[in-house]
């Protein structure tokens, strides 16, 4: 348990070592992914997919019985599916459903929200095998992810900050091959990508613990790289919990949360009506850096137009006023990814997404 500097609150992350990170890594059950029910009003829970395609697309599908940052009381169970185009345009969907019409079931990754589900398979007992079915408006994903990583969680997988608010995170597929088809306005397409899923639950008003997320990853041909990094409130103590997992080819080989996270000067950004980063470096002492200079802003959004009321040209700056400047990106850049690994050090090059979410 470590109590902020200013704050009576006590963050507790669950890693199974004494020292912020894995000294042995958690075995990922089915139920690990499965649903996380709490009946409480602010509880939350969703499921994400992504694949970058072999034809330049990036698609992504949620399933929401709510997202963290969406108030309680209008939040209902939900769809969103996302299309990115080679040339930088979006096309995106989001329906949302009663409550009565979704569902999830507490043994495994395995949730409905109206014809659309998302479920996992363990052919012989392996790694497991997700499969994605979502449709709305025209856009229809059909995928299949095979994991060429174990699922993996930082340490137990929750955070808890003080009695009241629990964050937890399941990387059901840390990389996964894709395949399977894309259907944009009756236009199908066989599709093979590279993919990633994961699964985020707890409950509490996390508008109220939370400022910001950084959260990404990025592949070459032998590594992967998994992190996020969770910054609370100055009332909380402005206190980060950084997971970062690093695999070489089929083996993750540092879970770890001793990680310095810097950002580079603030860039305002109209569309989401705030500041976002020029760059990022990412640093485990002696083992790892990482450097993300964002080249694009594939997505920018103002979070309160989410919400109906306060979309109106009266009550925005009362809004900003009470709540903030919530907003979200998504971000293109380019990496430098350098690792010590049996005493030399490889470097790294490439382009990754990111996002970055500010829940104030």
């Amino acid at each position: 348990m470590s109590p902020s500097a200013g704050t009576d609150l006590e963050i507790t992350e669950a890693w199974n070592g004494i020292d912020g990170e894995d000294d042995v890594l958690t075995t990922v059950l089915p139920r690990h992914n499965a649903a996380h029910p709490v009946p409480r009003n602010l509880a939350f829970e969703h499921w994400y997919f992504d694949a970058t395609l072999a034809d330049g697309r990036t698609v992504i599908a949620f399933l929401n019985m709510r997202r963290p940052e969406e108030p309680a009381l209008v939040a209902r169970p939900n769809v969103e599916i996302l299309v990115y185009q080679p040339d930088g345009t979006r096309r995106q969907v989001r329906r949302r459903y009663p409550r009565s019409q979704a569902s999830a079931s507490i043994r495994k990754c395995d949730v409905r929200i109206g014809g659309n589900h998302a479920h996992a398979e363990f052919p012989d007992g392996g790694l497991p095998v997700h499969r994605v079915y979502v449709s709305e408006d025209g856009i229809t994903l059909d995928l299949t992810f095979v994991n060429e990583l174990p699922s993996w969680m930082p340490g137990g997988g929750e955070t808890r900050f003080g009695n009241t608010e629990v964050f937890g995170w399941c990387v059901g597929a840390p990389r996964a091959t894709v395949t399977g088809s894309v259907t944009v306005d009756g236009v199908r397409t066989d599709v093979t990508g590279r993919g990633y899923a994961d699964h985020n639950w707890g409950f509490g008003d996390m508008t109220k613990v939370i400022d910001h997320w950084h959260w990404g990853r990025l592949y070459d041909d032998d590594y992967s790289l998994l992190f996020a990094s969770v910054l609370t409130q100055e009332e909380q103590g402005r206190h980060r919990s950084q997971p970062l997992m690093l695999a070489y080819q089929g083996e993750v080989v540092m879970s770890t949360g001793k990680v310095v996270l810097t950002e580079g000067p603030p860039v305002f950004d109209e569309r989401a009506g705030r500041t976002r980063p020029e760059w990022l470096t990412i640093e485990v002492p002696d083992r790892l850096s990482l450097r993300l200079d964002v080249e694009d802003v594939v997505h920018a959004h103002d979070l309160l137009d989410d919400v109906p009321v306060a979309r109106t040209r009266l009550v925005r700056p009362l809004a900003h006023r009470f709540v903030g400047h919530p907003g979200y990106f998504r971000f293109l850049s380019s990496f430098e990814l350098s690792v010590v690994r049996d005493g030399t050090t490889d470097v790294r090059r490439g382009r990754t997404l990111h996002e970055l979410v500010a829940l104030n």
